[in-house]
């Protein structure tokens, strides 16, 4: 069962400007915002929770090799990854990288931002994933994001733009075959599939991990998030379900809690808890807070297992 737990190197995954009520955070800055010292706190709790996995999501805080001109201001050398990866492994926590390209969230892709669908931004898409498997040692999952590429969700961006229909998927699909070109299993969000069920369950193929995501406390069954679990669990899909602390602490308990009942012990890998904070001193209590909500939720997966 994985237990993994999102961590940001970069946040620069928004928007491209400020705008009236933006949190400080959200607008994509030209330099590192990353407190080494919460990371390796962030890094022992989740150890002494019984978590075993990091999903780390890479963006422009990584001076590439392949692409070093999207890099941010202090962002790590190869080397440093490296370094900090083996702490990771040390205290028996599997890192596994992220990159997610939804146009919403690409802002770290720099000016290949502005060249989606191109020739150009498929080969630097290609030389990333292939740099970020070979950094992180072969992993075997790799997460490509792929969330909330609708126009609503760029409303603010000053360039915004989105894939939609057969565009959509054949980017995913390249995507995808550049994951299992390293070796890794592709893994994406699903809430592409929320509007189109039918659509994104005939296309999606079963190889992909599927991380459904629902934040609320409701659970009602006539709400599309958390329902779409149990479509994708008709569906046959693999799933590492995903909660958050982001609007409450009871979120990723009630998540298991959910998710075990509905999604077949053969086809539930794992959770995911997201706390969708920058790696900063300002939310140490936020990141801390969500590593104790997923080892208290534990005592569900071994009742669950008798």
């Amino acid at each position: 069962m994985i237990l993994a737990n999102l961590v940001h190197l970069s946040y620069n995954m928004w928007c491209d400007r400020p705008y009236p009520d933006a949190s400080p955070h959200i607008v994509a800055q030209p330099y590192l915002r990353f407190d080494e010292s919460l990371w390796r706190d962030i890094l022992t709790a989740m150890a002494e929770a019984g978590m075993n996995a990091l999903v780390l999501d890479l963006g422009d805080g990584v001076r590439w090799e392949s692409h070093p001109e999207i890099a941010v201001e202090n962002a790590w050398t190869p080397a440093k990854l490296r370094e900090e990866l083996d702490r990771v492994r040390e205290l028996g926590i599997e890192p596994l990288p992220k990159l997610n390209f939804s146009t919403a969230h690409d802002a770290w892709l720099g000016p290949y931002s502005r060249m989606v669908s191109t020739p150009q931004y498929y080969q630097v898409c290609r030389d990333l994933i292939e740099e970020a498997a070979e950094l992180l040692g072969r992993p075997r999952f790799f997460h490509l994001g792929m969330d909330e590429e609708r126009a609503e969700h760029q409303r603010h961006y000053a360039y915004a733009v989105m894939r939609q229909h057969e565009l959509w998927w054949h980017d995913l699909g390249m995507l995808i075959e550049a994951v299992e070109s390293t070796g890794a299993r592709a893994w994406v969000w699903s809430d592409q599939g929320w509007s189109a069920p039918e659509e994104f369950c005939a296309r999606m193929p079963h190889r992909v991990v599927q991380s459904n995501w629902y934040y609320g406390m409701t659970f009602e069954e006539d709400e599309v998030a958390p329902q779409f679990y149990g479509e994708l669990a008709a569906h046959g899909y693999d799933q590492i379900p995903t909660g958050s602390n982001w609007s409450s602490p009871e979120n990723f308990d009630r998540t298991v809690e959910y998710c075990i009942e509905r999604v077949p012990a053969d086809k539930l890998l794992g959770f995911l808890m997201a706390p969708w904070h920058p790696t900063l001193e300002e939310y140490r209590q936020h990141h801390l807070s969500a590593v104790s909500q997923v080892k208290a939720a534990r005592r569900l997966f071994e009742r669950a297992a008798g």
